[in-house]
């Protein structure tokens, strides 16, 4: 006799039990996954496949011996498992509302003619612009390329400043443009040149997916970029790549995936002729971010000392790539304290954010915003509320300059964390302030 599939909806008793209800007011994922279990029959290796884990880490999470505090790993054990948004302080979910219920949007009403329609009615039709690049001419010189590479470097500034939302259009726009060129017979120099512009373009791209937390179109990217930089053997950028697609992981709580490959970067960059210390400091702070994220103490004080002592290798003669550049002093001490945060050392990492916070360029709002958080999140953990909540209150400055989901999640999970302290005097300007500033990051969170 075949036993019928269960729902994929808990059971209302579930959800309605005043265990599980401040178990999920907590994110207590441990206690969650044992009611589950008991109560609807989801067995570990069932949670695992719903919310995209792997079965170890559910096994880890129910013995007590990690906590999932990524916001997107919450949203996607909230999905996997049907529970409300509300019951695990998240915005609603897209699945709450029955199809009966959903309101079929009304017609716009009609609006005064603006004066961007003339503008668009001026414009050729894409067709017209297709016909247009055949007719134009194509010759490539290596000024050419000093210019597409150009183009890139500037994008890379403008994403730091203000995010790559806007600035993906572009990307693409070139990156197609790259490829098309690519179609026709070119000298090896001049094609290798636009094999590995199309490759950064392709990563540049990924990159702002991966900022957005669109990591299904991210990883298409990067996984393109790759392929490129393996046509032309450019074993150091598909180092640089692997690296991406490895911090990428450990945002997804993936830390296997994450150390798998940036074992794979590494073992790239030491096969390429003339990898630089800089590349290796890199590679190496990444692999501390994998075993940090596994919680492996000796591992990741491992890879944090590998970083320094090939940093302190570097020469001022050095043919760094310039993908790498953005790898400083001040980058190295802030992952340094970054890993140790991971690992819970908020001792050893609250005074190494700092000091590199304060060595910042101010043009870099994401930068800024995002390790601000961490400190904050550092001081929490120290008990230090009121400079938590300062530090905090000072990030939603550049926070509200750049559009990064990824560094408006770090701020809704310090928000969360201030749960307990909601009202103290502290918390409350914080949260004043945040609501000035950015108010949809929690237009859906509950009120003290």
């Amino acid at each position: 006799m075949s036993v019928p599939s269960r729902p994929k909806e808990l059971p209302v008793s579930l959800l309605t039990d005043p265990v599980m209800i401040e178990a999920c007011q907590v994110r207590d994922f441990g206690r969650i996954f044992r009611l589950v279990k008991a109560r609807a029959g989801i067995y570990p290796s069932m949670i695992a496949r719903r919310c995209d884990l792997t079965p170890s880490r559910v096994g880890e999470v129910i013995a007590g011996r990690r906590q999932l505090l990524h916001m997107d790993v919450i949203e996607r054990i909230s999905d996997g498992l049907r529970i409300p948004g509300y019951m695990l302080g998240l915005a609603r979910r897209s699945w709450e509302t029955p199809p009966s219920l959903t309101v079929t949007p009304r017609q716009p009403a009609e609006v005064p003619t603006s004066t961007v329609e003339p503008l668009a009615d001026g414009l050729p039709g894409a067709d017209v612009d297709s016909i247009l690049a055949l007719a134009a001419e194509r010759a490539l010189s290596p000024s050419t390329l000093d210019a597409l590479h150009s183009s890139i470097a500037d994008y890379w500034r403008r994403d730091d400043e203000h995010g790559g939302e806007t600035l993906r259009p572009a990307v693409v726009g070139q990156l197609r443009y790259v490829v098309d060129l690519l179609k026709e017979q070119r000298p090896a120099p001049l094609r290798d040149g636009l094999h590995s512009i199309a490759a950064e373009l392709a990563r540049l791209t990924g990159w702002t997916y991966f900022d957005a937390r669109q990591y299904n179109q991210a990883r298409a990217y990067f996984t393109e970029s790759l392929g490129l930089a393996k046509t032309i053997d450019d074993r150091q950028f598909m180092a640089n790549v692997l690296a991406c697609m490895s911090l990428q992981a450990t945002y997804q709580d993936k830390p296997g995936d994450a150390l798998a490959l940036v074992t794979a970067a590494q073992d790239q960059a030491r096969a390429a002729v003339g990898t630089t210390p800089r590349v290796l400091a890199m590679l190496a702070m990444r692999e501390a971010f994998a075993h940090a994220t596994l919680g492996n103490h000796g591992a990741t004080h491992t890879a944090i000392s590998e970083a320094h002592t090939q940093f302190g290798r570097i020469g001022a003669s050095d043919p760094d790539p310039a993908w790498v550049a953005y790898f400083d002093e001040p980058k190295l001490i802030v992952d340094t304290g970054i890993a140790h945060g991971r690992l819970g050392e908020a001792a050893l990492a609250e005074p190494l954010i700092a000091d590199a916070l304060r060595r910042e360029h101010r043009t870099n709002h994401r930068g800024r915003a995002f390790h601000a958080f961490w400190l904050a999140r550092t001081q929490l953990q120290r008990g230090k509320l009121d400079e938590a909540c300062h530090t905090a209150m000072d990030a939603l400055v550049p926070a509200a300059a750049v559009s990064s989901q990824r560094v408006a999640g770090h701020l809704r999970e310090f928000y969360e964390q201030l749960e307990p302290f909601r009202r103290e005097p502290a918390a409350v300007a914080f949260e004043s302030r945040l609501r000035e500033v950015l108010p949809r990051q929690v237009s859906g969170s509950p009120r003290p």
